[in-house]
């Protein structure tokens, strides 16, 4: 059985030479009127300044009374936490009867030019990764019944100026609509800002069996979900949906 090309990854917009030059005549125009500013204060006599309508903006305005005070986030409790350790950890288990996946990763870890690789154009894939500050992949996957695969990633990347995980879940759901994909606009995800999940058309060839594709895609801070299902048989919206909300509890 031949699976469908992976998706292309289009590489990133090369945006930073025009913010740069916003940002020069920005900075020069502040320069300016700043000396202006100067000059025509010099010129005048002070003027005070008009009262706070807020002055009291501080929070809590007293403090808590000794054993009021919140108690801090348990680790279970801190996303931030969770996220910076074993990022295998967050994965979802796999389920009851499932079977060890031949194609899938030993150790729980992808690199990330093993994860290019997956892109019609590695090159191009690995240098938008790049660019977004990809830090880790986390991967698990399994098979079950006759036929069917699952695939499930987590795709963590470094703080910077954007979200990466966001961009890049973005980028993936674009294409879904396209007549090589899901051909829709999927469906939302409950419990996730942006997330969705796709249901492909069967594709068919002659002298091949019948081929189904599921997918979600949804991001939670600074990691992007990736959750893959393949099969010779149908695959439900509850199907994918399930584990896609399973996976997004854990995070």
């Amino acid at each position: 059985m031949t699976e469908p090309a992976p998706p292309v990854q289009r590489p990133r917009r090369r945006v930073l030479r025009t913010v740069g030059l916003i940002t020069v005549a920005a900075v020069i125009g502040l320069v300016g009127g700043t000396a202006v500013g100067y000059g025509v204060q010099a010129d005048r006599e002070p003027t005070a300044l008009p009262p706070l309508n807020q002055p009291g903006l501080a929070y809590p305005s007293k403090p808590l009374p000794k054993g009021q005070e919140p108690e801090p986030l348990s680790a279970k409790e801190d996303w931030q936490a969770k996220a910076q350790g074993d990022l295998r950890k967050l994965l979802v288990p796999k389920p009851a009867g499932a079977k060890k996946d031949e194609f899938g990763d030993r150790d729980g870890w992808m690199s990330v030019n093993g994860y290019a690789s997956d892109f019609n154009e590695p090159g191009t894939a690995l240098g938008y990764q790049l660019d977004l500050d990809i830090r880790r992949i986390a991967v698990t996957s399994w098979a079950s019944g006759e036929h069917r695969r699952t695939e499930v990633r987590l795709v963590q990347y470094r703080p910077g100026d954007s979200l990466g995980s966001q961009e890049h879940v973005e980028d993936q759901q674009d294409y879904m609509p396209q007549k090589k994909y899901a051909r829709s606009e999927g469906k939302p995800l409950k419990g996730s800002a942006n997330g969705r999940y796709y249901v492909f058309p069967v594709h068919q060839q002659a002298g091949y069996l019948d081929f189904y594709e599921a997918r979600a895609y949804f991001h939670r801070g600074d990691i992007a979900v990736e959750i893959f299902i393949y099969d010779t048989k149908k695959i439900s919206e509850k199907e994918i949906r399930s584990l896609a909300e399973r996976q997004l509890g854990r995070l």
